[in-house]
């Protein structure tokens, strides 16, 4: 009697597999069809999603609008912070309502957000009277198919060890997830730009382009998801033949950003009006890389800041250093296109005059959370560093959202 010798273990290496060819009808069930690796990470995201509301429902009641308040604050109100005022002020009201617009002294420089967010508010508020309710429902929905698209690109890069969890889990817990939970764009960016990088990966790229000209409706970052699409592309073409039939479809996603451009410019007569509005309200004029390093750092621990302001500057460059480390473990592996992708975000978020949501930033960069599993895969004392580590500043970062103390 003969044993069979047992199967390889999958090395815990980042490269994808080889794209298959199934008929259409087989892929569409793939798309909605939940393994139990999905429902396992579906059911994680409903964890963490559970444990932010009851946190939500604690800050209520420690942290009232007024400290001698013998109510909690209204039951949606730890949702409702910043950026989400000028989403909503769009959505309700539209970019220039009764001819105001950059002209104004008070101007809000509400220009600066892309419409996709905003017009889906708008169209979900019809039904859900609530609109802080109805971003929160686009944000929960989108965010689980951002977690579930994640995971099959962890799984598509390394399969069969599991990283997927690992992945999603990491993901999760990381410091900006709170942004996740609430009426902000990443949730609903990823939720386009994730299946659309998968797609991409599978060399679907009508697929790829129009998911990813979506993201762009949302954030100028689908731009930065397109160019890494792009390059993949032509770096697959050379070896798959018929490929270069499908070359216009990665400048769709230039589309949408071009429309914007279009419509701000009949409204201001400025086609760049996008970037002036950035300029404005969040001094994100040009300046060197060093010169970006250099205003943050002053504003970090040269005491010109007040303490709330200067830790959430500490928190800009960390976040920087680490795109730079990521950037290089990416060049080193050759992972071109994903280089590309974090090059040019990083590029854009630090050459302004001081580091500006850098850290939201990454809960983007998929290829951290796909590295840092894979890491843990070969070391596993990795796992349990980032959960002591990252598990406590998580918590700040949320604690300080939902009470309205998030200082930047």
């Amino acid at each position: 009697m003969t044993v069979a010798p047992p199967e390889p273990r999958q090395s815990p290496t980042w490269s994808a597999v080889p794209p298959e060819r199934p008929s259409p009808r087989l892929r569409a069930l793939r798309l909605v069809r939940l393994n139990p690796g999905d429902r396992e990470v579906l059911w994680l995201y409903l964890l963490t999603r559970i444990s932010i509301w009851i946190t939500a429902y604690c800050v209520r009641w420690l942290f009232p609008g007024n400290g001698d308040a013998h109510q909690p604050s209204p039951l949606l109100e730890p949702f409702a912070r910043w950026d989400w005022g000028h989403y909503l002020h769009i959505a309700r009201d539209g970019y220039f309502p009764g001819e105001s617009g950059p002209w104004d002294k008070k101007w809000d420089s509400r220009e600066a957000f892309f419409p996709g967010f905003p017009l889906l508010l708008r169209a979900v508020h019809t039904v859900v009277p609530s609109w802080t309710a109805a971003g929160l429902l686009i944000s929960f929905v989108a965010g689980a198919v951002g977690v579930l698209a994640l995971a099959r690109i962890a799984r598509l890069y390394l399969p069969g060890t599991g990283a997927d969890r690992r992945t999603v889990l990491f993901f999760l817990l990381s410091p900006c997830a709170i942004f996740l939970a609430v009426g902000y764009t990443e949730a609903l960016f990823l939720a386009f730009a994730l299946p659309g990088w998968l797609a991409a990966q599978r060399h679907r790229w009508a697929t790829a382009a129009l998911l990813t000209a979506l993201a762009t409706t949302v954030r100028i970052s689908g731009l930065f998801v397109a160019a890494a699409i792009a390059v993949h592309f032509v770096l697959t073409a050379a070896r798959a033949r018929g490929h270069w039939r499908s070359l216009p479809w990665p400048a769709l996603p230039a589309l949408p950003a071009a429309l914007y451009a279009w419509y701000l410019h009949a409204h201001t007569g400025d086609w760049m009006a996008w970037k002036h509005a950035q300029e404005r309200g969040w001094f994100r004029t040009f300046h060197t890389p060093r010169e970006g390093w250099s205003h943050t750092w002053d504003a970090a621990f040269d005491r010109t800041q007040s303490a709330g302001y200067a830790v959430m500057f500490q928190a800009e460059l960390v976040a920087m250093a680490l795109g730079l480390l990521v950037l290089a473990v990416l060049l080193w592996r050759r992972r071109w296109a994903e280089s590309v992708y974090i090059g040019i975000t990083l590029w854009a978020l630090g050459t302004s005059y001081w580091y500006m949501s850098i850290p939201r930033s990454t809960l983007l960069w998929w290829p951290l959370w796909i590295g840092l599993a894979a890491w843990s895969l070969r070391k596993p004392q990795v796992k349990t560093v980032y959960l002591c580590l990252v598990a406590p500043v998580s918590t700040v970062f949320a604690l300080a959202f939902l009470s309205g103390r998030w200082a930047g």
